[in-house]
């Protein structure tokens, strides 16, 4: 069984792409071409809007699939529709298999060992009784909170390894208020990096053969010596980075997140994709009528940016 690791920089390499579509679907954003024969089939607002987001969530697939090799799926926008929420989770995750597509299920879970167990088991491994096993999700990485400390994430880390899944565990996110906790003092450095140094050890022996590792960091650019830093403290560990399109970050911010060989951070997307037939310069080109060349043109102009990040990333070295 390959690692997760080993798949992901596979994927990078044969798309020629380190974008990752973040597929997180607002209903008031879905076009009317797919909202409206969803609500008018049998069904009240959560089954109706889970559909419309299931055939949304194929169509962007499809779209993507030729130019990117991951996905990325923020659970709470499924959550908020319910049990019918999350079998839109489940269904547009098993479409994406289907189109050979790596998934990570933004899942932000942090808890109590047993707890982190439960969690575990549901989102990367295989529940079991009384002789029959089943997936829940079966996605391939999920993003963590470490914040309980380390008995949150061994378990995740225990899954991983038995299954060749892959973690993220957020050490420098984007939102403003991070700095309340992740920039205190800590002895001569700060948390972020007590929690970039716990997960370049929690991930030492699950190196792949490219020298990276199945546990990564979720890594915001804030600041270019911050992630230099942090670069430093976790050589082997992928970066999922945040807040890149929509959320403001740009191409040239995101030179730290990649070590000397151009690999090393894979980026994320979500409305800047999804949706850009709303955003500049798409909007005036496309608008909704014509939403799914917004979406196509999107992911080229993304990827095309990063490729001159990464070339520049391997000239430097």
């Amino acid at each position: 069984m390959e690692n997760f690791i080993d798949q992901l920089v596979d994927k990078v390499e044969k798309k020629g792409s380190c974008s990752v579509v973040g597929l997180d679907p607002q209903l008031d954003s879905i076009p009317d071409e797919i909202i409206n024969p969803a609500f008018q089939k049998k069904g009240g607002l959560l089954e109706s809007g889970a559909r419309a987001i299931t055939d949304f969530n194929r169509q962007v697939i499809d779209l993507v699939q030729p130019h990117v090799g991951v996905l990325k799926l923020q659970i709470a926008f499924y959550e908020l529709l319910g049990i019918w929420g999350l079998k839109a989770y489940a269904d547009t995750i098993a479409y994406a298999k289907k189109k050979e597509l790596l998934v990570i299920g933004d899942i932000k879970r942090g808890d109590v060992s047993h707890t982190a167990e439960a969690y575990a088991v549901a989102h990367l491994g295989v529940a079991e009784f009384r002789g029959m096993r089943e997936s829940a999700f079966a996605v391939d990485a999920v993003t963590l909170n470490p914040y309980l400390g380390s008995d949150s994430i061994l378990p995740f880390i225990k899954m991983a390894k038995q299954y060749g899944k892959g973690l993220f565990v957020l050490v420098k996110t984007s939102n403003p208020s991070s700095i309340e906790i992740q920039d205190l003092s800590y002895e001569k450095s700060v948390v972020h990096q007590k929690v970039a140094e716990l997960v370049a050890a929690w991930g030492k022996d699950m190196i792949g053969k490219r020298g990276y590792s199945s546990i990564g960091a979720v890594v915001a650019p804030t600041n270019l010596e911050t992630v230099r830093s942090l670069r430093s403290l976790m050589p082997n560990a992928y970066f999922l980075v945040p807040g890149y399109g929509a959320q403001g970050g740009r191409a040239e911010d995101l030179i730290n997140c990649f070590n000397e060989d151009g690999l090393g951070a894979i980026v994320n997307s979500s409305r800047g994709i999804i949706n850009a037939y709303a955003r500049e310069p798409w909007k005036e080109k496309f608008g909704m009528k014509h939403w799914q060349d917004a979406v196509e043109e999107a992911i080229v102009a993304m990827n095309k940016e990063l490729k001159a990040v990464t070339k520049k990333v391997r000239e430097r070295s």
